[in-house]
């Protein structure tokens, strides 16, 4: 990769659907993904929420809430087992891709947590820089709707930033980037670049991407996945009552981006599997917040002041 200024960041959108619960199939894809994005000399390649394995579409369709359901029971097993867990390794392939292609990767995952007791599901953003070493993970702190029966709470511990040359990279899951103390805890860290997570949809990142780059003058990069029923695999389980439940198309994209002006760099792309690939110029952050900065000359800090809880949250303290 040719070596760039350290004010120019070239990003990689990758949009794409996973080889659904199936952990190992949908890692090779991310793989594959991670090397064109190396290959278009891309410093970050960034993917969608819970793409590895999957986003549980099943739950809305289904009867979600029916307790003691034996098919929720089946699939939340079978999304367990298929589940990340990172003390176990199950990023290794991941991490050494990083390393081999030296590139920086943001992957949206569904985790299950050792430090929790491993038997538990938490919506993740893992950040693997170009060493290949984990740098952060972030549990989604409210899941939203029916992902409530499905995924855990997670807690503020992974509300941190990270460089890349002169930018400050934020991320976030989901809905998370609507809640506006816990946009302010990244603003306030010097975020001038938000990596925002979304399982697939259009509707979900049209309007905030362009509100979030006003509202903060940065970067906001918005990466989404795709999912159609005809891609479902078969040895699934509940296969046949889930493509009877299931709608055609469950993602449909939305992957965007916005420059700290509020202004498209690249509109919501929907229906297509493919790297989108931006370059941007911190310059345009600098330019914005001579104006508004919301953590800085546009603050008052004492008349209002956030507090953030960066522990990470565990059941038990060991005293041997």
């Amino acid at each position: 990769m040719s070596h760039k200024p350290s004010e120019i960041l070239k990003i990689g959108l990758a949009q794409i659907s996973p080889v659904w619960l199936n952990r190992e199939q949908t890692i090779s894809k991310i793989k594959s993904f991670i090397e064109n994005a190396s290959k278009k000399e891309c410093d970050v390649v960034v993917f969608g929420e819970a793409l590895l394995p999957g986003y549980p579409f099943w739950v809305e369709h289904t009867g979600g809430a029916r307790f003691n359901s034996a098919l929720q029971k089946k699939l939340f097993s079978h999304y367990l087992k298929e589940s990340v867990n990172i003390s176990k390794g199950h990023l290794s392939t991941i991490q050494e891709a990083c390393k081999l292609n030296n590139i920086t990767t943001v992957l949206g995952c569904i985790e299950s947590a050792h430090d929790r007791g491993g038997h538990s599901a938490y919506c993740s953003l893992v950040y693997i820089d170009r060493k290949g070493v984990i740098r952060n993970v972030h549990r989604k702190l409210m899941p939203t709707y029916e992902e409530r029966l499905v995924w855990a709470q997670g807690d503020g511990h992974g509300l941190q930033v990270q460089h890349e040359g002169l930018f400050t990279i934020g991320t976030l899951n989901c809905w998370e980037n609507w809640m506006p103390l816990v946009r302010s805890a990244l603003y306030a860290q010097g975020e001038d670049l938000r990596i925002a997570s979304w399982p697939g949809s259009v509707r979900n990142t049209g309007d905030i991407t362009r509100f979030m780059a006003i509202e903060s003058r940065s970067f906001i990069v918005s990466v989404s996945g795709l999912l159609q029923k005809k891609d479902i695999p078969e040895n699934t389980p509940f296969y046949e009552e889930l493509i009877k439940n299931l709608p055609d198309t469950m993602a449909d994209g939305g992957s965007c981006v916005c420059g700290p002006d509020g202004e498209w760099i690249l509109k919501p792309q929907a229906g297509i599997e493919d790297l989108f690939t931006v370059t941007l110029n911190h310059e345009n952050v600098r330019c914005e917040r001579q104006n508004f900065d919301p953590s800085g000359h546009y603050s008052r800090p004492d008349v209002t002041k956030l507090i953030l809880n960066r522990t990470r949250q565990s059941i038990v303290s060991f005293e041997d």
